[in-house]
C-alpha cells in the first residue's frame, strides 16, 4: 500500500485512509480474518494513528471489520448475502441509470463511451483481465455521469468498489470476457440509438448476467 501524496486532497485525511483501506479490503489485499494492526497501517501510509483510528471506526460502522476483545481489528470483508444484495439493488438502479442517461447524454460523452468500449475490444482479443476491468468500470462510469444526477452518481460509483474483487473473479470464467464485451455492445447501440427502453434492458440483462457468474 503507497503513503498519500500532496496531490491527495480531494478528500480530509481521515477519509483518505478510510477510502485506501476500505479498497485494500474490497479488492482482496485485505483478506476476511486478517488483523488490521493501527501502528502497521499508520506507517504505510505515513500517517498518526488517530486518522487510522477514526478510519477503522467507520469501516466497523459499515461491517467490513470488528473489533474483538483481545484479538484486535479482524477484517470481515464482503458476505454472500452482501453481494447478492448489492447485485439486486444494482440490477434496480443501473436500470434507472441508463434511462436517465439516454435523456441526458451529450455527443461527445456518447462518443468517449464508443472510444472507452473499442479499447474493451483490443483488450478482451488480448485476453488482458486488468486493462477490460479499468475500462468496463469507466464505461459505466459514462453513463452514471451522463444521467446528471449527483445522487444517483454517488450511490452507483460506490458499489463499482464494492463489486471490484467480483467482477475480477467473473471476468477470469472462461467466455465470459467476450459476453461482457456483447453486452457492452449492445449497451453502446441502446444509448447511441436513443433508445431508453433497449438501454434499460441491456444494461440489467449484463449486471444479471455478471450476478450469476460472481454468486456461483
Amino acid at each position: 500500500m503507497k503513503e498519500f501524496s500532496s496531490n491527495d486532497d480531494k478528500y480530509s485525511l481521515r477519509g483518505r485512509v478510510y477510502n485506501r483501506v476500505r479498497e485494500s479490503i474490497l479488492d482482496g489485499t485485505y483478506k476476511s480474518g486478517e488483523n488490521l494492526i493501527e501502528m502497521r497501517l499508520a506507517q504505510e501510509l505515513n500517517v498518526s494513528r488517530t486518522p487510522v483510528r477514526e478510519a477503522i471506526r467507520q469501516l466497523e460502522l459499515e461491517g467490513l471489520v470488528e473489533s474483538i476483545p483481545n484479538k484486535g481489528v479482524i477484517v470481515k470483508g464482503i458476505t454472500q448475502k452482501d453481494m447478492k444484495d448489492i447485485y439486486k439493488i444494482r440490477l434496480l438502479l443501473e436500470g434507472l441509470a441508463a434511462k436517465w442517461s439516454v435523456n441526458e447524454i451529450s455527443d461527445e460523452s456518447i462518443k468517449e463511451l464508443q472510444e472507452t468500449f473499442e479499447l474493451m475490444e483490443f483488450y478482451t482479443n488480448k485476453g488482458d483481465i486488468e486493462n477490460i476491468e479499468r475500462l468496463n468500470t469507466k464505461f459505466h462510469q459514462i453513463i452514471y455521469e451522463s444521467t446528471k444526477s449527483n445522487v444517483l452518481l454517488h450511490i452507483l460509483k460506490d458499489f463499482q468498489v464494492y463489486v471490484k474483487l467480483a467482477r475480477h473473479e467473473s471476468l477470469a470464467i472462461p467466455g465470459r470476457m467476450k459476453e461482457s464485451l456483447k453486452e457492452h455492445s449492445e449497451i453502446l447501440d441502446a444509448i447511441k440509438n436513443r433508445d431508453y427502453v433497449q438501454a434499460e434492458r441491456y444494461l440489467t440483462n449484463h449486471v444479471e448476467n455478471s450476478s450469476k457468474n460472481v454468486l456461483k
